[in-house]
């Protein structure tokens, strides 16, 4: 847990909402929208509400495994990497260690990535300003091994296997213009789009690339306090594929996407938590 005292300004949460697991802290499930949190808050068993006028509102609880309780907690990070920096800064300072992004994208590999599969994401795409304000583009910003294998070993467990792709996707500033086309620039935002495509990157989306940037900055700067491994910051991210480059989709798939998101998300945290707490 942190030494100094922090105080959030944008989550209604202490240091010790986020304790819990031995030590460990909280396993955070991180989605876009408030909407959503409250939905994988439904999972939850004694799940108290810690609500904040800025609607990241948070929700904490805990979920069942093989008879062992496990502390969990939701909140939504808002949409764009500004908003998501903001709380997982927060979240982090309060003393969170475990953060798994629940998500949605588009495909950029409509051709196999379909609307309603899931990317399990190994790496971002820099493509926005927030992270730039930490480090150069040149680093990059990737998720954690472990988080990434407890998502395929939880996507096995729940026959959802065959519609899982791990690998890397697109972070940007601009959903409309960078992904849609609005603006002067649309030829240019095409062209762009074109070339990932072309290098195999397998969705847009708009918040990752924050996440995975902050943690290894965050994990730095607990190495030199010398905190343990168990005091490690493990962040991931799954994203439900609601659409490609050209139109939401508005189908039953979508809504399967963003339910099997929910579910696996659960999963992959009673994975990686069993993983941890029994060892």
């Amino acid at each position: 847990m942190p030494k100094n005292h922090f105080e959030p300004m944008h989550i209604n949460a202490s240091p010790e909402d986020m304790g819990g697991n031995n030590g460990i802290g909280r396993y955070i499930l991180l989605p876009g929208s408030d909407g959503r949190a409250q939905e994988i808050a439904r999972h939850f068993t004694s799940m108290v509400v810690k609500p904040h006028y800025r609607a990241h509102n948070l929700y904490l609880g805990t979920l069942l495994c093989d008879g062992k309780k496990i502390d969990v907690a939701t909140v939504s990070s808002g949409m764009g990497c500004p908003s998501a920096e903001i709380i997982v800064h927060e979240l982090f300072h309060l003393g969170a260690r475990r953060f798994l992004r629940i998500g949605t994208a588009g495909s950029l590999q409509p051709d196999f990535v379909k609307v309603g599969d899931i990317v399990n994401v190994q790496a971002s795409v820099r493509d926005e300003g927030t992270t730039q304000d930490y480090v150069p583009l040149e680093f990059p910003a990737v998720a954690s091994l472990e988080m990434a294998s407890s998502t395929l070993l939880a996507a096995e467990r729940l026959g959802l296997s065959d519609r899982i792709h791990t690998g890397v996707v697109h972070c940007k500033n601009s959903l409309y213009a960078r992904e849609f086309g609005a603006g002067p620039r649309h030829e240019q935002n095409k062209a762009y789009l074109d070339f990932l495509t072309k290098t195999g990157v397998l969705a847009s989306e708009m918040e990752t690339a924050t996440l995975f940037i902050q943690s290894q900055l965050y994990n730095y700067q607990l190495r030199k306090e010398g905190s343990g491994p168990s005091h490690q910051v493990l962040s991931g991210a799954i994203l439900g594929i609601i659409s490609n480059t050209k139109t939401f989709d508005k189908t039953s798939k979508s809504k399967s996407a963003v339910d099997d998101n929910i579910a696996l998300g659960l999963e992959t945290i009673k994975t990686l938590a069993m993983q941890e707490l029994l060892d």
